[in-house]
């Protein structure tokens, strides 16, 4: 009996812990899971702390380098004060002109990749306009479209609109030659080929090209306000640059970088819904 006993104990153990298993390293798992996120934004805190602290104890000296607190304080006076209007006129510039350079540069980039004389038609003006730094432009779209909004949305365009042709235009380069071999051997014409191999074919780039086009966009933004405006985010920091006030310049640098990291992080997400049609994935 007692040995019955205890066979039944043991088994009524064994079948608790079968039922409910052990969570043996719940914590690893969820590093496992989320580790880059996790480091990330561990050197971000790093970072942070270093850049509060070594100005603190005069390693650095704070008119030059800033710090946290400084950049919080400068912006708390800064919204009081009307910052958000150079907030609204920076982020309308950024708007207009991106999405022009989306609405041109991709279909453009759909033809030019699809017809292989227009393509050897524009490629030199393509590829010495892509070359050429867009500020030196900028002296030129103020005589053409004056000081102010105007000129500033062309140079967001110009710097967005060709990362985005170029990679749409190698996009529709890149379908795999056998495709379209047995594409045209079931008869299909190049309308039904452009749609349906060529196209899908082209997203992953096309959304490449507009993370690129982001940050090219905020450097135009940046840089035409510089020169060209008497409002924004970018005159703002000329003004405060020009009279060392290195905190409110800081602002101005963490906001576009911070704007400038969630549209890449957008697209990143919108980029990775389509990674099964890049060729030669699986």
């Amino acid at each position: 009996m007692d040995k019955t006993a205890r066979r039944i104990e043991t088994d009524l153990e064994e079948s608790n812990t079968a039922s409910h298993p052990a969570n043996p390293g719940g914590l690893a798992a969820f590093f496992d899971k989320h580790e880059n996120k996790i480091l990330a934004l561990t050197a971000v805190v790093i970072f942070l702390i270093l850049w509060e602290i070594l100005p603190a104890y005069g390693i650095f000296k704070p008119i030059f380098t800033s710090s946290p607190s400084r950049v919080v304080n400068a912006a708390q006076w800064l919204f009081a004060h009307g910052f958000t209007y150079d907030i609204w006129v920076s982020a309308q510039e950024f708007a207009v002109g991106f999405s022009m350079a989306v609405l041109i540069g991709i279909p453009l980039g759909i033809l030019l990749g699809w017809n292989r004389r227009l393509n050897a038609m524009f490629d030199p003006f393509i590829a010495a306009l892509y070359a050429t730094p867009r500020v030196a432009f900028l002296p030129l779209l103020i005589l053409w479209l004056g000081i102010g909004t105007k000129s500033i949305i062309a140079v967001v365009f110009l710097g967005a609109f060709f990362p985005i042709l170029l990679n749409t235009l190698t996009g529709v380069k890149t379908v795999d030659e056998d495709l379209l071999l047995c594409a045209r051997s079931f008869r299909a014409n190049d309308f039904q080929i452009l749609t349906t191999l060529a196209l899908p074919t082209s997203v992953p780039f096309i959304i490449t090209g507009m993370r690129l086009g982001v940050g090219r966009g905020l450097v135009g933004v940046v840089v035409g306000e510089l020169i060209a405006s008497q409002a924004g985010i970018g005159h703002m920091m000329s003004l405060a640059s020009s009279t060392f006030q290195t905190d409110k310049y800081f602002v101005g640098v963490v906001i576009l970088a911070v704007c400038g990291y969630i549209f890449t992080e957008a697209l990143k997400l919108l980029e990775s819904r389509f990674e099964s049609w890049r060729p030669g994935s699986r």
